[in-house]
């Protein structure tokens, strides 16, 4: 009886869920790198592709493209126009090249051969601000993202074709201002150039969008301080996204489940907008809030912890690991460091790496395990999902290895070597589900602040949260 109800209780909160998702969701994705006129960008295809899936997963129907010419550029516009109308969040997101002339920002289609501030201004180019009116302009919530603060390749033509007057080229994209119910970010500050990041992977703006603006219950101007903070990090200073918001409530990509209280959220939008946010006494916010940032080498992340929960059951934990952060690594993560090889430290992991290593899904599945075994906790699928890939980011940072969520061949020997010396259980490369390693008082990048309360609350917490994350999914 008592598991027929624990099955029906989790019925209804599936449809009260569904039911929280049941506003309509429409996504513009394009992104723009085989250029044909001038040089190429490999990675905003990547890009587009990964925030559609992205969206996809918290119920967007998106409209998605990758190298478009103007005119299917135009075919996919007048479609998402028709789509978003009265709907109640649409989101733009571009990645390419994009140009300001005269302080208006224009997106470049892939065959796109400006000479002139007249080709630019008579459609060889798409006009933001006219684009975003006319597709978003009745939506209840308007987000846009745009990944396409580079250098204008067509600078030095535009230029020279205008001796005879003065004509306003800027690097980057111009200052935007946002209506009402509409946000705007871009990837760096106006007149300023953003990273494309590393071939194959995606640029450091949408990696940080991907990582925050969908996580469950995180209101979407808290996720993009994440984003800025993410970034900021990443390329040492030296690319700070920008924003401009017009927001009048509450916004979430990933609502709050029924029932939980919401940490620092904006004040509540009236009934017009798409999400009410639901409060109680429940802690569980804060249990997925703390695991979700306990193993973090960001002093921004625990600060943003110790912000929303000045009184939390982690406070403690949370200032022993500022303090571990600030004084350096830990006894116990220059041990785990002992004897791994240098090239750990320094060669990015991609998906082509991660390739060549030929993981097959036991090995995959093993992983996982030893991933969980360490204090990281992932589900044992033999699927590389993209919480697989947040939990391989928090490990790879708490080492000190490039955190880009792929593997490469010294990182997963560093892998394997770690967790051999840590526990037995976890070597088994079977399919079978390894036995929990023990709690352990330090295991490295923080893992180790887990007394035997809190190993009891990570647990159940686990327990639920893979419950619900299979729910979200579905």
């Amino acid at each position: 009886m008592r598991t027929l109800t624990i099955i029906v209780s989790l019925m209804c909160m599936a449809l009260s869920i569904s039911a929280a998702k049941a506003d309509r969701r429409v996504a513009f994705v394009v992104g723009n790198g085989a250029y044909k006129n001038v040089a190429q960008l490999p990675n905003p295809p990547i890009d587009a592709k990964a925030m559609a899936s992205t969206l996809r997963n918290v119920g967007f129907e998106v409209i998605e493209g990758s190298n478009l010419t103007r005119d299917q550029m135009t075919e996919k516009l007048l479609d998402f126009g028709r789509k978003a109308q009265g709907s109640d969040i649409a989101v733009f997101y571009y990645a390419g090249h994009g140009i300001a002339v005269g302080g208006t920002n224009y997106l470049l289609p892939v065959d796109a051969d400006i000479k002139s501030e007249m080709d630019v201004k008579l459609g060889a180019a798409i006009n933001i601000d006219l684009t975003l009116d006319q597709t978003m302009g009745d939506a209840k919530v308007k987000l846009v993202f745009l990944d396409a603060c580079r250098d204008n390749p067509f600078a030095a033509k535009i230029k020279s074709n205008s001796a005879t007057r003065s004509v306003n080229v800027g690097s980057g994209l111009a200052e935007m201002k946002s209506g009402e119910g509409t946000l705007i970010a871009f990837a760096t500050g106006p007149g300023q150039t953003a990273l494309d990041g590393q071939e194959g992977n995606n640029s450091p703006f949408t990696r940080a969008l991907i990582d925050n603006i969908t996580k469950p219950g995180v209101e979407i101007q808290q996720a993009m301080t994440s984003v800025r903070a993410q970034v900021n990090e990443e390329t040492h200073k030296g690319q700070l996204p920008w924003g401009h918001t017009n927001l009048i409530g509450a916004v979430y990509l990933n609502p709050p489940q029924p029932g939980q209280q919401v940490a620092n959220a904006a004040p509540t939008a009236p009934s017009s907008a798409p999400t009410a946010v639901a409060t109680s006494s429940s802690d569980g916010v804060e249990l997925e809030y703390w695991r979700s940032v306990k193993e973090t080498n960001k002093p921004e992340e625990l600060n943003a912890y110790l912000s929303a929960y000045p009184n939390g059951q982690f406070k403690a934990l949370a200032l022993a690991r500022l303090a571990a952060i600030q004084n350096g690594p830990s006894t116990t993560t220059r041990n785990l460091n002992a004897g791994v090889d240098p090239a750990t430290f320094t060669d990015d992991a991609t998906q082509l790496t991660e390739d060549q290593i030929g993981l097959d899904k036991g090995q995959r599945r093993d992983v996982q395990r030893r991933l969980t075994g360490l204090g990281f906790d992932t589900k044992v699928t033999g699927v590389f999902s993209d919480d697989t890939r947040t939990v391989l980011k928090r490990w790879q940072a708490a080492r000190g290895y490039p955190s880009t969520g792929f593997l490469n061949k010294f990182q997963h020997k560093a892998l394997l070597s770690e967790i051999v010396a840590s526990t037995t259980t976890a070597s088994d490369d079977g399919p079978r589900p390894a036995r929990r390693a023990a709690p352990v008082q330090s295991s490295g990048g923080g893992g180790g602040h887990r007394g035997g309360g809190d190993a009891g609350a990570a647990f159940m917490g686990g327990v639920v949260g893979g419950m619900m994350g299979g729910m979200f999914r579905h």
